[in-house]
Parts: structure tokens; C-alpha cells; sequence
């Protein structure tokens, strides 16, 4: 083999493995961010910098704040997102976890995150889950307590309380920082031209103002 395509080789080759990574392999047992060192923004990552791992203590591996339900939004939906930000103990481990609590007939809108995919396990309750894949084939059920349902990586995925007590689901991801996209809200609270809306949805422009003042933020009274 010519050492031009030996390297051209490699580089393809390691190309595929960036574009296949989510979180990067931690390079230690664990890394507990270390605040007042600041952070180190990369184009996709952002690097905090570890304390000494002789000043971990167990409290850092510990997090006691998913015990409760957090704030119910207007559609009966309450989150407690976990993730480095609130527990330094998840930082370069490439995961983080989400506490769900619905009121009777509430939902969680369809969204999607862009970079992991969700294992989610009902606690309590009767929750309608599913997702849509790229050929729009709807994968949905209720699930009762102690079952668990996957989301694939990116695929618009919701929920539904659809039982008569309010449900609490737990939700896993494979990554430290998965994003979190809610179609409504991209949709119409984004600043998309009214007329593009009107033509792809069948609206009105009156409906398309409605909407936006729903989701936008900007145009709340």
C-alpha cells in the first residue's frame, strides 16, 4: 500500500470515528469540575476542569434532588433534568437522567434530542409513550408502571398521562448533554416567516399569530 493511501485510510478512518462519537471516553475514573478554573469551550464540547481527585468525596457521587416533583408548567408537565450542571458527579461519564411527573391527562409534547437516545421507565401511573421514525411510522402504547420504552437518537418521541393518578417517569440518556428540542415551541417560537408557516401547516394568518403567542416567549402578554 502507498504511504499516501495509508494516510488517506487513517484519516477517513478517524473521520468515522468523530462523526460517530457523542460524549468523549473519559481518561480517568472521574472527573469532578473544579469552578473556579473556569471552562474551556471547544466547536462541540465544553471542558471543565477536574479537581484533584484526592478532594472527591462521596457527596459528589450522590444527588437527593429528584426526590420531589419540580415546577408543573401549564400543561401539567414537571421536569428535574440531572446533569453536570447540578451534579458535578455526571461530569465525562456521558450520561445524565430526568425525573417526569404528569398530572392526570397532562403531556410531555412531542421533541426530540439531538444527541442521545432515551431509555424511559414508568414509576407510577399509566403513561401513552411512543416515537415516530424518519419514515413517519408511529411506535406508541401505554405503558404501565415498571415498564420501560427506548427512544432512538433524534427520533420526535411524547407522553401522555393517560391513567386516572398522576404518573412519574424516569428518564436515562446516553449522553452528559443531550439537548432538548419541543417541536411546538421550534416551530412557532423561533421566528420562522408567518408566511412559510401559513403555506406548510394550512393555517391562517390569524391562527399562525395565535400559535406564536403561545409558544414565543417574546410575544407573551
Amino acid at each position: 500500500m502507498s504511504p499516501k493511501l495509508f494516510v488517506l485510510l487513517v484519516i477517513f478512518s478517524l473521520h468515522c470515528l468523530l462523526a460517530l462519537a457523542s460524549d468523549p471516553d473519559p481518561i480517568q475514573d472521574f472527573c469532578i469540575p473544579n469552578p473556579k478554573y473556569g471552562a474551556i469551550r471547544t466547536a462541540r464540547f465544553t471542558i471543565l476542569p477536574c479537581k484533584n481527585s484526592s478532594e472527591a468525596t462521596t457527596d459528589d457521587f450522590v444527588f437527593s434532588g429528584i426526590k420531589t416533583a419540580g415546577n408543573f408548567s401549564e400543561t401539567g408537565l414537571a421536569t428535574v433534568p440531572v446533569n453536570p450542571t447540578n451534579f458535578p458527579g455526571l461530569n465525562t461519564l456521558g450520561m445524565s437522567f430526568v425525573r417526569a411527573d404528569l398530572k392526570v391527562g397532562a403531556i410531555n409534547p412531542p421533541h426530540f434530542h439531538p444527541r442521545a437516545t432515551e431509555i424511559t421507565h414508568v414509576v407510577h401511573g399509566s403513561v401513552y409513550s411512543g416515537f415516530v421514525d424518519s419514515n413517519n411510522r408511529v411506535f406508541a402504547r401505554v405503558l404501565e408502571q415498571g415498564e420501560v420504552m427506548v427512544f432512538p437518537r433524534g427520533l420526535v418521541h411524547f407522553q401522555m398521562n393517560v391513567g386516572e393518578k398522576p404518573a412519574t417517569v424516569f428518564g436515562s440518556f446516553n449522553s452528559q448533554n443531550p439537548g432538548n428540542q419541543k417541536i411546538p415551541a421550534a416551530i412557532f417560537g423561533s421566528g420562522i416567516d408567518d408566511e412559510l408557516l401559513e403555506k406548510a401547516f394550512g393555517l391562517s394568518s390569524k391562527q399562525i399569530g395565535m400559535m406564536k403567542r403561545k409558544f414565543d416567549p417574546k410575544l407573551e402578554a
